[in-house]
């Protein structure tokens, strides 16, 4: 198995409503700038009224999707491919009005294909490209007259038109293609870093253990064998039936059983059992314990009943994204600290809660985005307060080990932020891979 499988394959193609919105804005002022300068300016005839209803059905849609939707909500491929699609319509439409694949703004076909190219699946690109090409051949045919001096008009041949339809093909084509290529290429990149430095991290944990357990048996070799040679003499030395014979034999037996368990320390770097998979409550034991005596109470809870408790990997994301929210909580409590873990039979669920001052309103929608500070840390002048990427980074970890993270505020009149982590039991419970190389 590759390294980059340490980090599941969960898909992280696409983007987000606001950047669509926005660049939508920006074409409906460009639209708008371009008939009403080639109407009023250029004193062209065009259909002006269709026009300016087409752009306005546009800046509609855009006023709806602010007010419904938070626009740092991350779209899925099939939505945002159905919002490029409308896009690509709606210059079709235009086009129509004003000349068809003479209009020089014809180009712009290639801009919501450029965008699903770095954002969206392959299979979607395939599909706003072949729409995008739909729309250009049907204007070759089907169009208002372009928007000319009426003494002088301007007939363009049908073998410039068909050159410009083949440029229009191409560059959807060969740009799409360049963009998917250089998108992806920075994508496995960025996996591949991230794999390594779990993997690293993970590598460097065990050799510290596998060092501490060779210089323990080191160490404790030799003394453990002169107990053994001492207890050996004493027993050859006394009678079988004196009253400390069975004492020195006893001795002697967990010398050799010391002496076993010491060579057995020296085996872990091989088999890696002990450290690969750990219960739930074993991984929340371990990431809340760095946590305690720092005048915050931790308070763990768990299910009385113990039954088909999971078992998970040592998933150095998991523990070290779990151990960041927990940290976060007790910088923020006041008094005290929930740790929270339920399971079934179809998934895994950790809800940290504190009872500090809980997420500021006007970033709830941005919690999790790089350089987005939540909230106010007590006793600490905002200044001093650091800029969320350590959040940011234990919610990629923990989202890309197969987790949901879902943020909130508790219920007036208690206050104090709440987090719930929950991951598919399937997911909770996979083997890692690393590389064999």
């Amino acid at each position: 198995m590759a390294a980059r499988d340490l980090i599941h394959d969960h898909p992280r193609r696409n983007v987000r409503l606001d950047t669509l919105v926005r660049l939508r804005w920006l074409a409906i002022i460009g639209q708008t700038t371009a008939v009403l300068g080639v109407h009023y300016g250029l004193e062209f005839e065009l259909p002006i009224w269709a026009c300016l209803a087409v752009i306005a059905l546009s800046a509609w849609l855009n006023i709806a999707l602010r007010l419904r939707f938070h626009m740092t909500q991350r779209l899925e491929p099939d939505r945002a491919a159905w919002m490029l699609a409308f896009d690509i319509a709606e210059l079709a439409v235009l086009l129509f009005l004003t000349g068809g694949l003479q209009n020089p703004f014809a180009f712009l076909f290639l801009g919501p294909v450029l965008i699903s190219a770095t954002a969206l699946p392959p299979r979607f690109t395939l599909m706003l490209g072949g729409f995008a090409i739909l729309c250009a051949t049907v204007l070759v045919f089907v169009h208002y007259p372009l928007p000319w001096d009426s003494d002088d008009p301007l007939e363009l041949p049908p073998i410039y038109m068909m050159g410009v339809w083949l440029s229009i093909l191409l560059a959807i084509g060969f740009i799409g293609v360049y963009a998917w290529q250089i998108t992806e290429e920075a994508r496995q990149l960025a996996d591949a870093l991230a794999a390594t430095e779990l993997v690293l991290a993970r590598e460097q944990h065990l050799s510290q253990l596998d060092g501490l357990a060779a210089a323990a048996a080191h160490e404790l070799g030799t003394p453990l064998s002169t107990i053994s040679v001492i207890a050996k003499e004493l027993e050859n030395a006394i009678a079988p039936n004196a009253p400390h014979g069975d004492d020195v034999r006893l001795l002697r037996e967990q010398a050799q059983r010391c002496r076993g368990i010491l060579a057995k320390i020296t085996e872990l770097s091989a088999s890696g059992e002990p450290f690969d998979r750990m219960p739930l409550s074993t991984l929340i034991e371990e990431v809340v314990a760095p946590h305690r005596n720092f005048g915050v109470a931790i308070d763990v809870t768990m299910p009385a009943e113990r039954v088909a408790e999971p078992v998970g990997a040592r998933n150095p994301a998991i523990l070290y994204g779990l151990g960041n929210l927990v940290e976060n909580a007790v910088d923020f409590a006041r008094e005290q600290v929930e740790v929270v873990a339920v399971w079934s039979g179809q998934d895994v669920a950790v809800t940290i809660s504190d009872d500090g001052p809980g997420f500021a309103p006007e970033i709830m929608g941005r919690i999790g985005e790089p350089y987005v500070t939540s909230r106010r840390r007590k006793d600490i002048d905002a200044e001093a307060i650091g800029l969320g990427l350590g959040f940011f980074i234990a919610k990629t970890l923990l989202e890309r080990s197969g987790a949901t993270l879902a943020f909130e505020n508790r219920v007036f009149p208690e206050y104090g932020a709440v987090i719930k982590v929950r991951w598919g039991r399937t997911e909770f419970e996979r083997e890692l891979a690393f590389a064999a190389t």
